[in-house]
């Protein structure tokens, strides 16, 4: 239990202090800026997981994993999980894989409603 409150809260501060960083020095839509925090957060994550490996039994929680691929960081899970060559594994991650698979679909969906079906009319 300690674990998930450790890894939410470095989570939720990392996240804290990317999204205001981004999107005060881009011309993002707040969609994209929030997609690409919760992704800068999500890789970090990775980074820190594959870290913690190296130096011992102590790895981050799949359920971290899982809430950061929803809430939008999912391309940094892509990317995550082949720079740092964790859970590659098909098999051993398939639940890992579907939550990713299932949140690039959702937010592809709340991308295509939100921006691209407003232009082409009713």
């Amino acid at each position: 239990m300690c674990y998930y409150v450790a890894f939410s809260v470095i989570s939720i501060a990392l996240t804290a202090f990317l999204y205001p960083l981004i999107y005060n020095n881009t011309t993002w839509n707040p969609y994209a800026v929030w997609i690409a925090a919760w992704s800068g957060t999500t890789f970090v994550m990775y980074g820190f997981d594959w870290l913690l490996s190296k130096m011992g039994n102590v790895s981050t929680p799949d359920l971290i994993f899982y809430i950061l691929c929803a809430l939008g960081g999912f391309p940094g899970a892509w990317l995550g999980i082949f720079a740092f060559r964790g859970k590659l594994k098909f098999l051993d991650n398939v639940r890992l894989y579907g939550v990713l698979i299932l949140s690039m679909v959702g937010h592809g969906l709340l991308t295509y409603h939100w921006f691209v079906r407003p232009l082409t009319g009713p």
